[in-house]
């Protein structure tokens, strides 16, 4: 299985969102999608024998990104095809001098936050009731990693 990460280009952007759906309980619109692109985005894609298998969007400002979101197919989750897609914005960001990568996760994405927590993120703070959920809302975690 050979993992190619490249640029999330516009005419990827269908393809992201139908991926979109099958990875997050309340994914983002089609128009959130349009609006996270352009000189300020670092935005990657994986792709695994032609097909797209998981992509990052990602906010640069002045000396810090923000990781807006990470989906990862579900037929490639545990490959480390996320791993990949974050070492590689990492290095990305360092070669732009930026010093600080945030991201926020649901609480209860135990899997998420043990990877994050590999790649050396730390947890900074917490957001209560941030994200919603079938029954209500539940907390996120703000994690960071220092470049």
């Amino acid at each position: 299985m050979t993992t190619i990460i490249s640029q999330l280009l516009p005419a990827d952007l269908a393809q992201a969102y139908r991926l979109e759906k099958q990875c997050h309980s309340h994914p983002w619109s089609p128009e959130t999608f349009q609006t996270n692109q352009g000189e300020r985005f670092i935005n990657l894609k994986a792709n695994i024998n032609g097909e797209l298998a998981g992509f990052a969007i990602c906010q640069v400002v002045l000396d810090e990104a923000s990781l807006f979101n990470i989906a990862v197919s579900p037929e490639f989750q545990r490959r480390g095809v996320a791993r990949q897609l974050i070492t590689t914005l990492s290095e990305h960001l360092i070669e732009r001098d930026v010093m600080m990568l945030w991201l926020e996760v649901r609480a209860s994405n135990l899997p998420a936050i043990r990877l994050y927590e590999s790649l050396d993120f730390n947890e900074v703070s917490r957001r209560h009731r941030y994200y919603p959920t079938e029954t209500g809302r539940e907390d996120a975690l703000i994690m960071a990693l220092t470049l």
